[in-house]
């Protein structure tokens, strides 16, 4: 190893970050929220990508079609991932805002 290689590694933390941050109980409160808001514009949107067609002919034919629309399915989608990204971080908050290391003995 050359002296400028050596230069560029950083020396390890001396002091452990402390994991027990309350505040991220807030966090995980507030992603809760914004969760929720994302799942119910989720189902807003899904009804928008769907449309039926009814079609009446002269002789008493009646052709019944649905069509789907991709970008609101898609919006719709996308949203629901969000949402359940959100449920899953929120969880990691409340598990690093309570959850504690054991004492070394």
């Amino acid at each position: 190893m050359t002296a400028a290689t050596e230069e560029l590694v950083a020396p390890p933390p001396t002091e452990p970050g402390r994991l027990n941050k309350p505040w991220r109980a807030l966090v995980a409160l507030v992603e809760l929220l914004l969760a929720g808001v994302a799942v119910w514009f989720a189902f807003d949107l899904w009804p928008r990508g769907v449309a039926k067609i009814v079609e009446h002919y002269p002789d008493g034919i009646v052709l019944e079609s649905t069509r789907y629309v991709g970008s609101w399915m898609a919006a719709a989608i996308g949203l629901g991932t969000v949402g359940a990204l959100l449920v899953v971080d929120a969880v990691r908050q409340v598990i690093l805002a309570t959850g504690t290391r054991p004492k070394r003995r």
